[in-house]
């Protein structure tokens, strides 16, 4: 039975879990935000990181400053059609993003939503419970393992799942109060 490969796949899911809470504007700047928008780079989608310096002078402000000021309307245009909600201003040397106070009201919502990601995280650490939990019981049925070697396993899926819980549960209620508390 190969616990490594189960533990491999909950672990992918609370990475994607980590990604996606990264990506969730907090009322803080983070350059994170612009991970998906790309712009159309001499015919190619290019990740605006490989085109401009992103760099957070203040705490609720990004510039973006273009390597090559031609692609200054590009990352204009891209932000703009992202579902970022953020307006940038172009100054002609670099493109400066704003992030606003959250209201309370706002903030209950995202607060809604990373709890909605983290529960899909939890279900794709269920799926990998359920998946290797049949992996064993297909073997003890091909009679490669005893019935106690299958009792083994499954107490040790659900060991390796009650841990993947635990820590997505533990990454939610960082980022609740990081919501919370700005």
């Amino acid at each position: 039975m190969d616990y490594d490969e189960i533990k491999e796949k909950m672990n992918k899911s609370i990475e994607n879990l980590k990604v996606k809470f990264a990506e969730v504007r907090a009322g803080r700047a983070n350059p994170a935000i612009l991970n998906k928008v790309k712009i159309d780079y001499y015919g190619t989608p290019t990740p605006i990181n490989q085109v401009a310096g992103i760099s957070v002078p203040e705490a609720r402000m990004i510039v973006i400053q273009p390597w090559d000021v031609s692609v200054l309307k590009e990352i204009e245009k891209a932000i703009l059609a992202s579902d970022i909600g953020i307006n940038p201003n172009n100054d002609g040397k670099v493109i400066r993003l704003t992030f606003p106070e959250l209201t309370e009201e706002r903030r209950k919502e995202l607060v809604k939503d990373i709890k909605k990601m983290a529960e899909d995280a939890k279900v794709a650490v269920r799926n990998s419970r359920r998946d290797g939990i049949d992996i064993a019981k297909k073997l003890q049925k091909d009679g490669e393992m005893t019935e106690d070697e299958l009792k083994q396993a499954e107490n040790k899926i659900q060991k390796l799942t009650d841990e993947s819980i635990a820590e997505i549960d533990k990454i939610l209620q960082n980022k609740e109060s990081e919501i919370l508390s700005i």
